[in-house]
C-alpha cells in the first residue's frame, strides 16, 4: 500500500500546474478515492487536498520570487481562477502577498515533497477480529461536533454530560448485539479528517427494538467490520488505536475503510481514567 501511496505522490508532482483528479489519483493507488483520502489524512497528518494546495503554492511562490512571468499568469497556471484568489491562498500560506513578495524577496514557507517510509519497530501487536455483519441500527441521543485528533473532545464531553440520565439508562436496557451497552458512534466525518471538521455523534445503542421517543435512529446497512480493542488511559489510548490502525494495519492488511459509522465502546475502570476500548471500523477487502 505505502508503494502505492508514493505512485500517487509521484503523480502529484508531475501535475501541479493541471488539473488533478483524486479518482484518478485513487486508481494509481489501486484503492477507493474514500480510502486514498483517509490513508492520506492518517499518515500525513492533513488532507491530501490540502497538501495538494501546499505543494502547489510552494512551486507557485518560488515562481513569484524567480520573476517568471506575470502574477496573474502564475495565479491561473496553479488552478486559481483570478489574481484575487491567489494573492488570498498566497497570504494564508506564506504570510505575505505575492506582489510583496516579488517586491521584496520575502522569505517564503515551503510544504516538502511527501514520500511514505514503513518503520518496523516489532515491540507492539495489534489485536483484531474481522466479521461480517448483517444489517443493524444504532439508536441514541444525537449532536454535531468537530473533530478533535488530541485530547479531550469537550463538546462530546458537555452532550453527554448533559443528557438526560433516565433516557441513557433506557436505551442501556435495549441493547441486544454486538457491540453491547452504550456506545459512542460517529457518522458522516469528511474523509480528510481535518481537524475542527465537523460529524454527526450519536451516544446510544446497537438495538432491533423500537427507538424510545427523544432518541434518533441511524440505520447501518450489511457489510464487514474490523474489531480492534485496546486497553490503556483515556482518550489516549484510542487516539492512539485509531492513529495506529491507519499507519500500520490498513498497509499490512488486504483491507480498506470504506463509508460508514465508526463505533466505539468503552469501559472504564473505576475511580480511574484508564479502561478496555473496542473500535469496530467499515472496511472491505481489497481488490487486487
Amino acid at each position: 500500500m505505502l508503494e502505492r501511496l508514493n505512485r500517487t505522490l509521484e503523480y502529484i508532482e508531475g501535475r501541479l500546474d493541471q488539473h488533478i483528479d483524486v479518482a484518478e489519483l485513487a486508481r494509481t493507488a489501486v484503492t477507493s478515492e474514500y480510502h486514498l483520502r483517509r490513508m492520506f489524512s492518517a499518515l500525513a497528518g492533513m488532507p491530501l487536498s490540502e497538501y495538494i494546495r501546499r505543494r502547489r503554492l510552494t512551486v507557485a511562490g518560488a515562481e513569484v520570487l524567480a520573476g517568471r512571468g506575470s502574477l496573474l499568469e502564475t495565479a491561473v497556471r496553479y488552478g486559481y481562477g483570478s489574481g484575487e484568489a491567489f494573492a488570498r491562498a498566497f497570504r494564508a500560506m506564506h504570510g505575505v502577498g505575492p506582489g510583496e513578495a516579488r517586491r521584496t524577496g520575502a522569505a517564503l514557507v515551503s510544504q516538502p515533497r511527501l514520500s511514505f517510509r514503513l518503520t518496523v519497530e516489532g515491540n507492539s501487536s495489534m489485536r483484531y477480529r474481522v466479521v461480517d455483519r448483517p444489517d443493524f441500527s444504532v439508536v441514541g441521543l444525537k449532536a454535531r461536533v468537530p473533530l478533535v485528533h488530541a485530547g479531550p473532545n469537550q463538546a462530546i464531553v458537555d452532550f453527554v454530560r448533559g443528557a438526560d440520565r433516565q433516557l441513557v439508562e433506557r436505551l442501556e436496557a435495549l441493547s441486544d448485539q454486538e457491540p453491547r451497552g452504550i456506545v459512542a458512534v460517529c457518522d458522516d466525518l469528511d474523509p480528510g479528517r481535518a481537524e475542527g471538521t465537523e460529524l454527526d455523534y450519536y451516544h446510544g445503542v446497537i438495538t432491533s427494538v423500537a427507538p424510545p421517543e427523544g432518541t434518533t435512529v441511524l440505520p447501518v446497512p450489511a457489510g464487514t467490520w474490523a474489531v480492534f480493542t485496546t486497553s490503556g488511559p483515556a482518550p489516549q489510548a484510542i487516539q492512539e488505536l485509531w492513529r495506529d490502525v491507519f499507519t500500520e494495519w490498513f498497509p499490512s492488511n488486504p483491507y480498506r475503510s470504506r463509508p460508514g459509522p465508526e463505533i466505539l465502546r468503552t469501559r472504564l475502570t473505576p475511580g480511574r481514567a484508564e479502561g478496555d476500548a473496542e473500535l469496530w471500523l467499515p472496511v472491505e477487502r481489497e481488490q487486487n
